[in-house]
């Protein structure tokens, strides 16, 4: 079906990585220009969205489009056994996908089973955010943790003003605020104020993979599902996540 190789191993291991930072299984479409994947979380409250083009890769040949459903976790843990200047080729045989890592003189591979997802209605959510901020991934990382030492909630809102992060705990509050432009903040666009609350252990789950040369763009509406998007290398992933709505 296909016949897939790149030539640093460790791109798509970054790629898997993002992914299973996620969900634990789910289904890549191969196509013919590009590879994707779209999974929910087990908890149903966020979604990974994830695409990379044939030019990601040294060789890429699809005799004919097809999916291949994984134990994302299993294949993130055999990725991670790749080595520096070792190249990646890939092919799915009978029910499992073939892993062979090379390099000069050493090949290894690796068998994954496939396994049976049952299809669902994976449907990226159309939402016309408020305000778009773009991060320095460093930098934000850093004040999850701050947060995390805090509570299990935080508050983004962003405004003309800047953006800002609250957090409420039981020992200590924190506010971070930051400037349209500063150490924390690139870039910033605000049509309206937006302000939401989110699970911190997902934001910190969708960000850990970001590389630190990345754009990180946040894209933010009140009481809406956030999106987060970055890139590694040609390949693109968006994360939304569902807020927590607050009682009145």
């Amino acid at each position: 079906m296909f016949e897939i190789t790149v030539d640093d191993a460790k791109f798509w291991k970054n790629c898997v990585d993002a992914i299973a930072n996620l969900v634990d299984e789910g289904t890549f479409e191969v196509k013919e220009d590009c590879i994707q994947l779209k999974a929910m979380d087990p908890s149903q409250i966020a979604m990974v969205v994830f695409s990379a083009p044939k030019t990601s890769f040294s060789i890429y040949s699809v005799t004919s489009a097809g999916k291949i459903s994984l134990n994302i976790d299993s294949l993130s843990k055999i990725l991670a056994r790749s080595r520096s200047n070792e190249k990646l080729s890939m092919h799915a045989e009978e029910n499992k996908l073939e892993l062979e890592f090379s390099s000069e003189n050493n090949k290894r591979s690796f068998k994954v089973p496939l396994i049976d997802i049952p299809a669902g209605a994976q449907k990226e959510p159309k939402i016309e955010h408020d305000a778009r901020i773009l991060l320095k991934p460093s930098a934000f990382k850093e004040v999850l943790k701050d947060a995390a030492l805090l509570s299990s909630h935080l508050t983004l809102e962003a405004t003309s003003d800047g953006f800002t992060i609250d957090v409420k705990g039981d020992s200590a509050d924190l506010l971070a605020q930051s400037a349209n432009v500063g150490d924390v903040v690139q870039e910033m666009q605000a049509k309206n104020k937006a302000r939401a609350t989110f699970p911190l252990q997902y934001l910190d789950d969708m960000v850990k993979a970001c590389p630190d040369d990345a754009q990180l763009v946040l894209n933010l509406k009140t009481n809406t599902p956030l999106k987060i998007e970055y890139a590694i290398g040609e390949a693109k992933i968006a994360y939304y996540l569902a807020p927590r709505i607050e009682a009145e």
